[in-house]
């Protein structure tokens, strides 16, 4: 059996316990932070930043997150570090569209993705307005500097719904194609935004491998392909991936406000324990039926709250 073993930052951890979120296990060793299993992998993560990947596609899994140390190498680690490694040597200077969503491991809310585009002149004031990696900021932060990004950013933002998120999951797409179209729309609609200048590279914060990405959107009627790059902790790359990351926060808080409201109590972020509560409470004030316009219904998070509900 393949072990491949990551050492990350609590950034990282996060972003990782956000995109297995749908493959959680309740079997947490100690010191663990989370376990989840996939055809042919078990990861499992603990607080101290190392990350285990244990299984005969445990390489090809933690590809997607960096290279670590391996008991066995495969071809897909190795295609993904040339993947990683062909990126521009200046990329960080470069004028380019970065593409990001947040929602995507939040039980309550939709996900929200946005492609920007920084032109490279643009760069020393994104700095200047303290534009890096959202996760490190207050979301008090992320939406003063979101606002003034959007009044002179080309971006586009694309908002996937609780109900329509449902309708599509329950269809038998998965989370990862939804995000693959998304992000295909979202930047073809920047890219004619700035026709008919032409940006130097486009980076998307990388949650699947491009491979698969391609074969996600391939059936939509546009597939930019052009001088498209992946990478993991996109936001450290280019600051136009980070800036996309902003707006794309800025975006889901003002939704969770929305639904928040119709909820009629401040609906928690996240997938914790505090939100099997917050569901439970939604159930017995609005009934079950009204769970599919708040949730993305197929989390572990919805058997969870109707037994504390049945309390």
């Amino acid at each position: 059996m393949s072990n491949t073993v990551l050492k990350v930052d609590a950034g990282q951890l996060e972003k990782m316990r956000h995109y297995y979120q749908t493959k959680l296990t309740d079997k947490i060793p100690q010191g663990g932070l989370f376990t989840a299993k996939t055809t042919g992998c078990t990861i499992t993560a603990y607080r101290s930043g190392k990350v285990l990947f244990q299984g005969k596609e445990a390489a090809k899994e933690a590809a997607k997150w960096g290279n670590g140390d391996s008991q066995k190498s495969s071809p897909s680690s190795s295609a993904s570090r040339k993947q990683v490694s062909s990126l521009p040597d200046n990329i960080g200077r470069q004028s380019f569209i970065g593409s990001d969503e947040v929602g995507t491991g939040d039980y309550f809310g939709p996900i929200t993705v946005v492609a920007a585009y920084v032109d490279k002149k643009q760069i020393p004031l994104l700095q200047e307005l303290g534009v890096r990696d959202s996760k490190s900021l207050t979301d008090e932060k992320i939406i003063n500097i979101a606002k003034q990004l959007t009044a002179f950013l080309p971006y586009s933002l694309l908002v996937l719904h609780n109900n329509k998120y449902n309708e599509l999951q329950q269809k038998g797409m998965s989370q990862g194609k939804m995000k693959a179209i998304l992000h295909n729309q979202a930047i073809g609609h920047v890219l004619r935004k700035i026709e008919p200048e032409k940006p130097e590279g486009i980076l998307i914060d990388q949650f699947v491998e491009s491979a698969i990405y391609y074969k996600h959107i391939a059936a939509q009627k546009q597939i930019v392909r052009e001088n498209v790059y992946f990478s993991t902790k996109g936001e450290s790359v280019h600051i136009a991936v980070a800036a996309a990351s902003m707006i794309a926060r800025y975006a889901f808080l003002k939704e969770m406000d929305k639904l928040s409201k119709q909820a009629g109590f401040t609906l928690p972020k996240g997938a914790g324990t505090q939100v099997d509560v917050a569901a439970a409470r939604l159930i017995k004030s609005k009934g079950e039926q009204s769970l599919p316009l708040f949730t993305k219904l197929h989390f572990a998070n919805t058997q969870k709250a109707m037994k504390i509900a049945q309390k």
